[in-house]
């Protein structure tokens, strides 16, 4: 399959942002993608890096017209989509990603479920944590789970996924260059590694407010090795894999097989 990431810097209005995501679409379909991961809260400036403000205005549900344009966009282009949104569910308000398929249908979705509280990172002012846990998606490309950004540093979250049958996990994310880029990185290729899966990371760039957003997307593969690195700008980072080796490696190195959960804690 070829995946797209859709690392953008984003604008200060929603429907800027929107247009790009819109493009960005357009543009991945014609370079023969099958599937466009984009960043974390995609739409709107990261106002969790503010304590206690009000981001009503952010604020979508999947009806809205927004939502509906990119499942267009998704129709026409013929691929796959994961964007991440600011979603309210029965008046409650969650750090969402979809997953929409290449007829334009929204097919799945998976609300953070670990919320941070921290400078520049104060979330738990804005959203509630998942009640539904993790999921892993059967599509035409393979088995693909998500894990939101945070949730990717708790090993269960991807272990889970992985457990569960996924061969490629999507991380939608908000990494600044504050924190530590290449860390990060071999954070998420230990854990494809540990796990034979597939996983591949999708960063903001640029400066917003009082952070600096590192870019720095990435693809990891299930022996570990990096398959695609962005830079620190706005781009659209293509790689292209066969995931049907991730089931094959699980199957020749039989990690998650071999667990003992009754000795552990």
């Amino acid at each position: 399959m070829k995946l797209a990431l859709a690392q953008m810097r984003m604008a200060e209005t929603m429907d800027e942002n929107l247009c790009e995501a819109l493009r960005l679409i357009q543009m991945a379909g014609k370079q023969g993608a099958d599937l466009i991961l984009f960043p974390e809260i995609q739409l709107s400036p990261f106002f969790p890096q503010y304590a206690g403000r009000d981001a009503a205005a952010y604020l979508l549900r999947e009806d809205d017209a927004r939502v509906r344009m990119l499942c267009e966009a998704c129709r026409k282009a013929k691929l796959w989509a994961s964007p991440n949104f600011y979603l309210e569910y029965e008046g409650k308000r969650y750090d969402t990603s979809l997953l929409i398929d290449r007829g334009g249908r929204i097919v799945g979705r998976q609300k953070m479920v670990h919320i941070a509280q921290c400078p520049c990172f104060y979330e738990q002012d804005y959203y509630c944590p998942s009640e539904e846990g993790f999921s892993v998606f059967d599509t035409e490309l393979g088995r693909i789970g998500i894990v939101v950004c945070f949730d990717r540093h708790y090993p269960e979250s991807i272990r889970t996924e992985a457990l569960r049958g996924a061969d490629l996990i999507l991380i939608p994310t908000a990494n600044t260059s504050d924190e530590p880029a290449e860390l990060f990185q071999w954070e998420i290729r230990i854990q494809a590694f540990q796990n034979s899966v597939f996983a591949a990371m999708c960063n903001r760039v640029g400066p917003e407010g009082g952070v600096t957003f590192s870019g720095e997307s990435l693809v990891a593969g299930p022996n570990g090795e990096l398959l695609a690195l962005a830079g620190h700008d706005k781009e659209l980072l293509l790689c292209e894999f066969s995931l049907p080796q991730a089931r094959e490696i699980r199957a020749q190195r039989p990690y998650t097989q071999l667990r003992r959960p009754e000795l552990y804690a």
